[in-house]
């Protein structure tokens, strides 16, 4: 029978499941694979897996038990497995793998931090402070302008957008890099100019929560920045 895949730790984790539900209408109980040092928590798949509410919540549960107690590989919502016995092969022939990821985020929390800018601030400070893109707004209003003027000023102040997005993003980056183990950047999505996360050790989280605050407030109004966390490491394992 397939099996609904939650973590991957080592089998002298404490394995605290109880009061815990897995994915699926029927609420089935969680379990163990064991291979060697390493298991795998499981449950029966659900016959259909969809991205409800309640299952990614119970998922959820899952890894933040597991990570109260230890050291664990969480995975995303979604991975299943054909039976328990491909699970048992799998951490048979990738343990060492598996060994290494868990000792690289042994200790520590993912954070994620998006951020975004208000548009017509943006807009009102490229106009203040590049030359040309103000004298092609000026003539466009004035109807002086050439034919393709509003084209080009699009243009100038897509790269714009982009140049200033571009560096505010790695300026709140490098800000942040001392207080991490390791960085994963994603292409932030909508008005956001900025989606990465941080993996954080417990020596260096007070320290990044600091600094992050602390950057939130330099930058003032006109910026909204979302940061969510501590999180199973998800994205570094």
């Amino acid at each position: 029978m397939a099996v609904y895949i939650y973590s991957i730790t080592t089998k002298d984790h404490p394995l605290r499941l109880d009061g815990l539900e897995g994915v699926g209408p029927s609420s089935p109980p969680l379990r163990t694979v064991t291979a060697g040092p390493l298991c795998a928590v499981v449950s029966d798949a659900p016959e259909e897996l969809r991205p409800k509410r309640r299952d990614i919540g119970r998922h959820q549960e899952v890894q933040q038990r597991l990570l109260e107690d230890g050291t664990v590989l969480p995975l995303r919502f979604g991975y299943t497995a054909p039976d328990e016995n491909a699970v048992k092969q799998a951490l048979e022939e990738r343990g060492d793998e598996y060994a290494d990821r868990m000792r690289r985020v042994e200790g520590c929390v993912e954070y994620n931090l998006k951020a975004s800018q208000d548009e017509d601030m943006l807009l009102r400070e490229i106009l203040t402070e590049s030359e040309a893109a103000r004298r092609l707004n000026d003539e466009i209003r004035a109807g002086t302008a050439e034919p393709d003027a509003p084209l080009r000023l699009g243009e100038m102040v897509a790269g714009e957008v982009q140049a200033r997005q571009e560096s505010l993003a790695s300026g709140v980056i490098e800000a942040l890099r001392p207080f991490s183990q390791e960085i994963d950047s994603s292409p932030p999505t909508g008005e956001d100019f900025l989606n990465v996360s941080f993996l954080v050790n417990d020596e260096q989280e007070e320290l990044f929560l600091a600094t992050e605050l602390s950057l939130t407030h330099q930058m003032g109004e006109g910026f909204e920045f979302r940061l969510n966390g501590p999180l199973p490491p998800y994205s570094f394992s």
